[in-house]
Parts: structure tokens; C-alpha cells; sequence
């Protein structure tokens, strides 16, 4: 009989190729944590050939889908449950038992290759699909379950996930910042905070964000500052199309929980309201500061008033809009209690 993959394990292919190439279906985070919980569970078994063939599996699997992880759901509790499962799966392997000859170990298993490799080693039958599909002989097929094989991929996963958890959780250090934002007399330099933001290609607009957030927390603005270092927060937020982690997150927000989301007026409309893409933002924000240097604005006269920049209701309805941006990044990212 020709061998077949089971079904659950066709699906569990399509399911993780789909996140692997950052295209996934449905809840990429509740597909990962069955994932980690899978391969935990796979311990138990360590000590029969269907263990061993699911640590191989399963240790492939957790590699192949860890960068995903680290780049695209801000979780702390699914970066512990993968950290557990790796640290578990390589106290079980001995890289000292390998009798590979030199180059026997698979290379690349990445990407959708490594999902169907990763896949097709829990059973017989993927095994003898996937042996059949790439050509391989028995050495060859045998070299995935080499243990140092597994340990170098089990070792260099485990690294990649305490790094993100320091990338996603820790504190973010933008003091070196200061030299470049602030003047000689302490005061901020909002026309460089643009310049920045305006050059995202660049990564800018997270740094600026925070540091602004962490300006505005520490109450170091003057009063002439205060609109300027707001704005270049907002436009740090949106203009960062794939959101922040909670590292940044949390400052962020506390900066806007200083605002009366509440705070109402009788003014018909307010200057930013006149600006409607990155560049009219950056033009309304330059010529505010620096109108010789910056004579274009999109901003007209009658909303040109810096009473309207400084209207309470003003601040409220850009912080309600910032708020409304990283709501977006929970839900894109998935809810999280660390969130």
C-alpha cells in the first residue's frame, strides 16, 4: 500500500505553512501553543520509538516556527510554553552519541520544508512520504533523528526565544537619544524628533515613540514643547504599520493615560485635523516650530490659533486615536495578560 500522512497531520502541515511564510489561517498563536503543549506532552513517551520519532518532530517543528513567534505574537506565556518544551526536549539528547560522517546532518530545514520534515517524522507513515517525496535513503532519513542534529536545533531555538523575551518584555534603553533630540540649553528639538520619524525606513518611528512617551512621563517639556513632543508620539504609533511590543507598549500607554479622554469644547474642528497623511503631518509639526526654516503647512489660518493646538479636547482626541492604533496591535498580535 502506499503510505499516506494522516489527516490531522495534513492539516497541521497546511495550518503551520500558512506561519511560517506569514501567511497563517485562523489564530496563529492558539496553532503554536498546541504546538509547544504537543511537544511537552511528547516527553512522556521519550522512551518508545514513537517518543523518539515525535522528540525528532517535534524539536524540527518548534525550530522551524520559533522565529515566527519571536517576530509576530508579543506572548510571554507561549514564549515560556516553547522555552519549556526545547529545554525539555534537549535534556533528552546526547550530542555526544552522533556517528554521523561529516555533512550527514539535514541543512536547512526552514521555512515550509521544515514544516512538512518536521511533520513527517512523528509517524511511520510521514516518514516513509516524505523518504519517498525527497529521494532519501535510510542513512539519510536516519541523520534527522542524529541527537546533535536535534541539539543544535533545540540549543539555538531556546537562545532565540530568552532573546525575544528581552526584546518583547525587557526595558528598552533610548537614552543614547538624548544627543540627538535635545539642545544645548535642554530643550527639545521637535523639528529633529520629525526628521526622524519621517525617515521610517529606517526603524525610527518605535525609538522616537518611546522616548517621547518617557519625555513626556518625566514631565521634562516646556510648555512651547508640549504639543510638538505629543504629536511626534502619535505619529510614532501610527506610523508604525506592525506594531509595537509590550517592551514599548507599556510606556506608550501611560503616556496617553495622562490625557482626559473626556475633555470637551465649542471649537468646530482643531488643526490636525487639516492633515490627513505622514506628509502633512510632518509639514503641520515643522512649520509650527519652524516656520522660516518650513514655510509650507497643510494647516489653515483660522486653525492656526496655538489656543487650538492647546485645547484640551485637542490632546483627547489624538490620544483617543493613538489608543484606538494599539488596540489594533493587541488584536493583530493576539491578547495577551502581559499586554
Amino acid at each position: 500500500m502506499t503510505p499516506t500522512l494522516p489527516d490531522d497531520h495534513k492539516e497541521l502541515i497546511s495550518d503551520l505553512c500558512g506561519i511560517v511564510s506569514d501567511y497563517p489561517y485562523g489564530s496563529p498563536s492558539a496553532t503554536l501553543g498546541l504546538l509547544a503543549d504537543d511537544a511537552a506532552d511528547a516527553l512522556d513517551r521519550i522512551g518508545t520509538p514513537q517518543g523518539r520519532r515525535e522528540r525528532t518532530g517535534y524539536t524540527i517543528l518548534l525550530h522551524t516556527t520559533c522565529w515566527y513567534l519571536a517576530a509576530r505574537v508579543f506572548s510571554q506565556s507561549l514564549l515560556a510554553s516553547y522555552t519549556r518544551a526545547l529545554e525539555g526536549l534537549r535534556a533528552t539528547l546526547d550530542p555526544a552519541s552522533c556517528t554521523c560522517p561529516a555533512g550527514a546532518h539535514p541543512t536547512d530545514v526552514d521555512d515550509e520544508y521544515g514544516v512538512e520534515a518536521g511533520v513527517s517524522m512523528l509517524s511511520e507513515a510521514g516518514r516513509a512520504v516524505f523518504a519517498e517525496e525527497y529521494g532519501l535513503e535510510g542513512e539519510e532519513l536516519a541523520a534527522f533523528d542524529c541527537e546533535a542534529f536535534l541539539a543544535g536545533l533545540a540549543d539555538g531555538a531556546a537562545a532565540r526565544m530568552r532573546e525575544a523575551h528581552e526584546e518583547l518584555f525587557g526595558n528598552v534603553d533610548v537614552s543614547h537619544l538624548d544627543a540627538r533630540f535635545l539642545r544645548g540649553d535642554g530643550g527639545i528639538d521637535i523639528v529633529a524628533l520629525q526628521e526622524a520619524i519621517r525617515r521610517s525606513w529606517e526603524d525610527n518611528t518605535g525609538p522616537v515613540a518611546l522616548w517621547s512617551s518617557r519625555r513626556w512621563l518625566a514631565g521634562q517639556v516646556r510648555d512651547e514643547e508640549r504639543i510638538g513632543l505629543f504629536l511626534s508620539l502619535w505619529m510614532g504609533i501610527a506610523q508604525t504599520y506592525d506594531g509595537l511590543p509590550p517592551s514599548y507598549v507599556r510606556d506608550l500607554v501611560a503616556a496617553l493615560d495622562t490625557i482626559d479622554p473626556d475633555a470637551s469644547c465649542e471649537h468646530p474642528q482643531h488643526p490636525w485635523s487639516a492633515t490627513t497623511h505622514t506628509a502633512s503631518r510632518y509639514e503641520a509639526v515643522v512649520h509650527l516650530y519652524a516656520p522660516e526654516d518650513h514655510p509650507d503647512t497643510p494647516v489653515p489660518v483660522e486653525l492656526s490659533a496655538r489656543e487650538l493646538w492647546e485645547c484640551p479636547a485637542h490632546y483627547a482626541e489624538l490620544a483617543r486615536g493613538a489608543r484606538e492604533i494599539v488596540q489594533q496591535w493587541r488584536h493583530m498580535r493576539g491578547e495577551d495578560e502581559d499586554w
